[in-house]
């Protein structure tokens, strides 16, 4: 029987080289949740337009209320350390978690794992429609990094549910 995944979710200040994490959020196995916005180390500059009117965070906001690096990844590692998490969005999410936990001098304490490793092929065809329904079940008006991730695990939930009503 699969446990239930816990899922983390990053937002950035865009894409490519030269972004940076500016808020981190994940869905523990019980549905609790954790996030925290990350005050930009003194090198991180990038700020893409367009990535900022997703989530909507201005980066005085970061500046101002943000953690440490070196803070959020330490609570990462305390709530998540030993533990597979799963994201939605491996390629980028690994290389800002990288960038966060570079930027701190420690070493992640979990691993990060692709959530398609997870989604079986009958989950698939449910997904979409899925996560947009527990997107307007949850009132989820903005794009952020911790109910973002309660939406995906809550999709691979109730998916996974759903196919293991069809085979029984």
């Amino acid at each position: 029987m699969m446990t239930v995944p816990i899922i983390i979710d990053f937002e950035a200040s865009g894409f490519g080289q030269g972004s940076y994490p500016i808020e981190v959020g994940f869905s523990g196995r019980h549905g609790e949740g954790w996030c925290s916005l990350i005050r930009p180390e003194n090198d991180w500059t990038h700020w893409d337009l367009e990535a900022a009117k997703i989530h909507n965070i201005a980066r005085e906001i970061l500046v101002e209320r943000g953690n440490t690096a070196q803070f959020v990844a330490e609570q990462l590692n305390f709530f998540l350390g030993g533990r597979t998490v799963y994201t939605d969005g491996w390629g980028q999410d690994y290389v800002w978690m990288a960038r966060l936990f570079d930027a701190a001098g420690i070493v992640p304490k979990f691993k990060l794992t692709d959530l398609f490793e997870i989604i079986e092929d009958e989950q698939m065809p449910l997904w979409q429609s899925t996560k947009e329904q527990i997107t307007k079940e949850l009132c989820v008006a903005r794009h952020r990094a911790s109910s973002d991730a309660r939406v995906l695990q809550l999709t691979w939930l109730r998916t996974y549910d759903e196919t293991r009503k069809q085979t029984a």
